[in-house]
């Protein structure tokens, strides 16, 4: 199984792609995390967020592998915890089939990409920089991982 985080934005700074990278290279062969950056529509005076984020979603979605499981990270979606993220990866790995995490960028996901979607997760009732989702979600990912093989990582 492959995790695939779909994320609109390009060109990061090096902090994050170091944090990124950081947790995504920690995880085994058996849920590998990669990246795939979605561009950014491109702003400008007539074209409204709605359009921006069709524009996005719609380029997501073709980004997406075949039948996976698409996880939108939303903040209306459900608050998982530590534990609860192990479960969904346990059960995501035990299916065998890839699973695709997206982020939106500025203005959201589109409304085809949370209709597309088996699960809605919010990290937070906080709004964080798209860019910060990255680290967190690797991060996160690595933890949960470490939970289900009782690796030491998670005590700490």
């Amino acid at each position: 199984m492959r995790i695939h985080l779909v994320a609109v934005g390009t060109r990061m700074p090096s902090w994050v792609v170091e944090g990124y990278q950081e947790y995504a290279k920690r995880l085994p062969r058996e849920c590998s995390l990669q990246l795939t950056e979605i561009p950014l529509s491109r702003r400008h005076k007539s074209l409204i967020p709605a359009q921006a984020r069709q524009q996005e979603g719609q380029a997501m979605l073709a980004a997406l592998p075949k039948d996976c499981t698409v996880v939108a990270l939303d903040v209306r979606g459900s608050r998982w915890g530590t534990e609860d993220l192990a479960g969904h990866l346990r059960d995501w790995m035990a299916s065998g089939r890839d699973v695709a995490m997206l982020v939106g960028g500025p203005d959201g996901l589109s409304p085809a990409c949370l209709d597309r979607a088996d699960q809605r997760w919010s990290l937070s009732a906080l709004t964080y920089p798209h860019s910060l989702v990255r680290i967190v979600l690797a991060e996160q990912l690595y933890r949960a991982w470490t939970l289900t093989t009782g690796h030491p990582y998670h005590r700490s």
